[in-house]
């Protein structure tokens, strides 16, 4: 049960096209951010599953971002949303199949059938992350890959991943995240552990500020189409893992 104020998954449903195109909103930010994590996610699947074709699950997959980058890399995909809108757009941004209406704390599949399981830009969004890693955990197989993305719960994510987008990115709307429901490490290491998996490794991802881009946005309000992210080793904002199925 919530204890404070609830997230705002409700803008989801209203993107549209602009999942694809808006630069004045930050799903631009989702998508170059997208662009780093998914280079990540690519490289860990190999070294650590091969390179033969994997059955994958992207839950809260939105409009498919990570679910088309590994389908073009030969995986059999399957994504999972509760937002109608945002699978439509999902089924319109170039794979037409393998997305499913689906809810995280009650997964619609068997035991043990995926080779990988990706929570990304999702676990904040939940009032019960622990569950939906539970759930993650039971339909992995052992030796499948857990890939999660999510936000650290401090003062400066407070400042930077919150404040930082209402008062420099346009259309940001109110309450896309709230602090409560960041997930220290710790925090999401012991999830995973408690569901049977164990995390290998850690990254984190932040703006590239050295980059133009990020001060012509602080400028503008409006994402760069060259703003990227890049991966470091500190973990205080946002952070990217893989555990595995023991």
């Amino acid at each position: 049960m919530a204890t404070g104020p609830a997230v705002n998954n409700d803008f989801y449903d209203d993107l549209g096209e602009r999942w694809f195109t808006a630069q004045d909103d930050p799903v631009a930010l989702l998508r170059a951010e997208g662009e780093a994590k998914q280079a990540w996610v690519s490289a860990q699947l190999r070294e650590r599953l091969g390179l033969s074709p994997r059955r994958v699950l992207d839950i809260g997959c939105g409009a498919g971002f990570l679910t088309r980058h590994l389908a073009k890399g030969g995986h059999q995909v399957q994504g999972l949303d509760y937002s109608l809108n945002s699978l439509r757009m999902a089924q319109k941004g170039g794979m037409s199949e393998g997305y499913s209406r689906g809810d995280a704390l009650r997964l619609p599949f068997h035991d043990g059938v995926f080779d990988v399981v990706c929570a990304m830009d999702f676990l904040e969004h939940v009032e019960d992350p622990k569950a939906v890693i539970a759930e993650a955990g039971r339909v992995l197989r052992p030796g499948g890959l857990f890939f999660f993305h999510t936000f650290n719960r401090n003062f400066l994510a407070w400042l930077i991943i919150i404040k930082g987008l209402e008062w420099f990115v346009r259309n940001t709307p109110p309450q896309m995240h709230v602090l409560r429901l960041f997930i220290k490490p710790s925090e999401l290491e012991a999830y995973c552990i408690s569901a049977g998996m164990s995390p290998q490794a850690w990254t984190g991802v932040r703006p590239d500020v050295w980059r133009s881009a990020f001060w012509r946005m602080l400028a503008t309000g409006v994402v760069p189409g060259d703003f990227r992210f890049v991966l470091t080793p500190s973990l205080k904002l946002s952070y990217l893992g893989v555990a595995v199925m023991v």
